[in-house]
């Protein structure tokens, strides 16, 4: 097993961006969804609405970049401005439709389950079998995507074990990740599905991939190699 990929999402249900490395820490992935957008009625814009989120389309129409000491958005027509930026929240807000501002995470976390997630190529062949077609990974905004040999739900297993990844991380998936409308939305260059998140309900109990806490931080790379051990054993 082998990590495929690694992406971060710097502001959190705005698009991201595909690494070759980054730093695993306590909270996550540096960086990852430490920032949100905010509206008046102090709700966090998301792809759905819950006590806590509203949905607010458009947001998958920009990106954010990682940048120090704060993130960097970019609009659908190429224009970049820092979260920080008070031009920048009018440009936002209109581009939303509605008043809102960019906000740095304060004591609660921006994640919806956990600090890492995680993804398989072997559930995305069951997924595309179920489906007739390939799935994009994107959909499901992961933070690693393991290269895992076979077809199935197969990372189902690692819950009550350690990922080893690398020379120093290791991880401890907790759950399923449980999925919602986002995965069927157009994102980036990917249009609407309609499929998605049907197939997962009926067929997976409307979870896909898992959520870990960091046991030990590190650096983790394209490439790395995984190993399982169960929890508490010797890696």
């Amino acid at each position: 097993m082998r990590v495929a990929e690694i992406r971060r999402f710097p502001i959190k249900s705005l698009l991201g961006e595909q690494l070759e490395a980054v730093d695993v820490e306590q909270r996550g992935l540096a960086g990852d969804r430490l920032w949100a957008v905010r509206d008046g009625d102090g709700k966090l814009g998301s792809g759905k609405n819950t006590r806590r989120f509203r949905r607010m389309p458009g947001l998958l129409s920009l990106r954010s970049h990682f940048a120090e000491p704060v993130p960097v958005v970019e609009l659908p027509d190429g224009r970049t401005f820092a979260a920080d930026d008070p031009v920048g929240h009018a440009a936002l807000s209109q581009a939303l439709d509605r008043q809102v501002r960019f906000e740095r995470e304060a004591t609660v976390q921006h994640h919806d389950e956990g600090p890492v997630s995680v993804i398989t190529t072997a559930g995305l062949r069951q997924l595309a079998t179920l489906i007739g077609e390939p799935v994009d990974p994107t959909r499901f905004r992961a933070n690693l995507l393991i290269d895992l040999p076979g077809t199935g739900f197969l990372e189902d297993a690692w819950i009550d074990h350690d990922i080893h990844v690398g020379p120093a991380v290791v991880l401890r998936p907790r759950a399923s990740l449980t999925r919602c409308v986002m995965i069927d939305m157009a994102q980036g260059d990917l249009p609407e599905h309609g499929d998605l998140l049907k197939t997962v309900a009926e067929h997976h109990n409307m979870t896909f991939g898992l959520w870990a806490t960091v046991t030990c931080p590190g650096r983790v790379a394209v490439g790395d190699t995984l190993t399982l051990t169960r929890t508490g054993t010797a890696g």
